[in-house]
């Protein structure tokens, strides 16, 4: 069964490879040029998905709006993003041992940000490469390498959720 990454992992692509992904640092955050109206009354974060390329050719990257879903709470409702003040990685060449970071603003009320689910689906050289999920939360801390409680405990239930929510649609 597929399992979703925890804010902070790596994941590698099997079909490019030494080309791997990864979303990480999500935290609280005001955007630089200023909140959205649209945004009134919610509560800014960010995310920093960076793009690594440990192989031996260069890959042309794309990570723009619409490939990168923020859903928050525990219904997984979609966060609000700012698109004006995001960056984004548009028709990059990373080359070896270089990477590439894209960086985005989001928003959403306070209560739901303890659950953040990010989904990735990179573009590399003109083809669409596997989608990938991230399972974080605005207050809870990235594990360094290893395991830890904060980790192992959101790891298993996002793990036990996904199972569960599996095992129904099989019955």
């Amino acid at each position: 069964m597929y399992e979703p990454n925890v804010v902070g992992d790596w994941q590698e692509y099997d079909a490019h490879a030494g080309l791997r992904v990864r979303v990480h640092r999500l935290e609280a955050a005001e955007p630089p040029r200023g909140r959205d109206d649209a945004a009134e009354g919610l509560t800014y974060f960010r995310v920093r998905v960076t793009v690594e390329n440990r192989g031996a050719r260069h890959f042309g990257i794309h990570l723009e709006d619409g490939q990168i879903d923020v859903r928050i709470g525990p219904d997984g409702e979609s966060a609000f993003v700012d698109w004006r003040n995001s960056q984004f990685i548009e028709g990059f060449d990373v080359y070896p041992l270089r990477r590439a970071t894209a960086l985005l603003y989001a928003a959403g009320p306070e209560a739901s940000l303890s659950q953040v689910d990010v989904q990735v689906q990179l573009r590399v050289d003109e083809e669409w490469a596997e989608r990938r999920l991230w399972a974080g939360g605005i207050g809870l801390h990235e594990g360094a390498v290893g395991t830890g409680p904060v980790r192992e405990g959101l790891a298993c239930q996002v793990s036990n959720f996904l199972r569960d929510q599996a095992e129904e649609g099989t019955a």
